[in-house]
Formats: structure tokens, C-alpha cells, sequence
């Protein structure tokens, strides 16, 4: 009985180990207390960078999605996931979005991470999200990170650069504001 509790002290002592680093790291990004950043917007968004759109994911299905594809396009790039709550909440503005100005040469891609293409399908068609999706992969997460916590999204210009990262869930009046300042 005592080597359990031994075993179970070390697994503990393991996991604050590697776990306390990583939160010490998104903390000293600048990371607010109710975790919500707008790193960038434009008209400063040469700052930022370009973004990488030489990726080439799949979608739920199976079916490649090329990020490169929507050069050309304003492209609010989302990372989110099945279970997570704010990530959730973006939905809904995220949709009306995509209604609003695809037309206009905008177009939103979801990012799903830690989730399952079959998890991904579900909730796709229950929310009915009308924007397309991707499963993640390191290299992506890699390209756009760190990645710490779920939401975070990129609003990348036409001409592929990234004009803005917000870290937590974005409002429909934020993004639209930025969207609109690009088209």
C-alpha cells in the first residue's frame, strides 16, 4: 500500500513538473487575467508577419484543405475545439460572418484541435457551421504558435500577411470591425 502512494506522489510531482513551466510561459506572453489579447490589429498588421499558407490539411471528411487556396482572401483562421466552452461561443458570429462577406472575398477556416474527425462531423452539422473546416497537425500548431489555450484566431490580409491574433473568444463587433478594415 505505501509503494502506491509513493508511485502516485512521483506521477503528481511529474505532472506539476511539466504543466507549471508551460503555464509560466503563457503568463509571461502577457497573458491577462481573464485571458483574452489582441495582439495586433491593423493598420499595423506588418508587424505580425506572414502567415504560413503553405499548409495542407484534411478536413473532417478526409478532403485536403489547402490554406494556401485563399490567397486573395481576408482569412479569419480560428483554432478551436468540439469541447471547448468559448470556443463554442464564437460560433454563432463566426456563421453570420461567413454570410455576411463571403461575397466580399472573406472566408473563415476552423482549426479543430485534440478533437476526432467523427467528434468534428457531429458538431459541425448540430451548430451548423457554414465555414470550412480542418483537423490540426503539429506543423500547423508549430507555424502559428505557441498555441496554449483554445480560442485563438488569425486574421490574415489578402496578401497573406497576418494582421491580427486574439487569444480567447472574439466578439462578432471585434472581428467584424478588423474584417471590415481589409476587404
Amino acid at each position: 500500500m505505501k509503494s502506491r502512494w509513493i508511485v502516485a506522489l512521483a506521477a503528481a510531482g511529474a505532472v506539476a513538473v511539466l504543466t507549471v513551466p508551460m503555464l509560466l510561459r503563457g503568463a509571461s506572453r502577457g497573458m491577462p487575467p481573464g485571458g483574452e489579447m489582441l495582439v495586433a490589429a491593423h493598420p499595423s498588421c506588418e508587424a505580425e508577419g506572414t502567415a504560413k499558407l503553405d499548409f495542407i490539411l484534411q478536413d473532417h471528411t478526409g478532403a485536403a484543405v489547402k490554406l494556401a487556396d485563399y490567397k486573395g482572401k481576408v482569412v479569419l483562421l480560428n483554432f478551436w475545439g468540439t469541447w471547448c466552452g468559448p470556443c463554442k461561443l464564437e460560433i454563432p458570429a463566426f456563421i453570420e460572418l461567413q454570410d455576411q462577406y463571403r461575397d466580399k472575398g472573406f472566408a473563415i477556416v476552423g482549426v479543430a484541435v485534440e478533437d476526432t474527425p467523427d467528434g468534428v462531423r457531429a458538431y459541425a452539422s448540430e451548430a451548423k457551421i457554414n465555414y470550412r473546416l480542418a483537423m490540426t497537425q503539429d506543423d500547423i500548431e508549430d507555424a502559428y504558435g505557441p498555441i496554449y489555450g483554445l480560442p485563438i484566431s488569425f486574421l490574415i490580409t489578402r496578401d497573406g500577411s497576418i494582421c491580427m491574433k486574439h487569444i480567447g473568444p472574439v466578439t462578432k463587433e471585434q472581428a467584424e470591425r478588423e474584417i471590415k478594415s481589409l476587404l
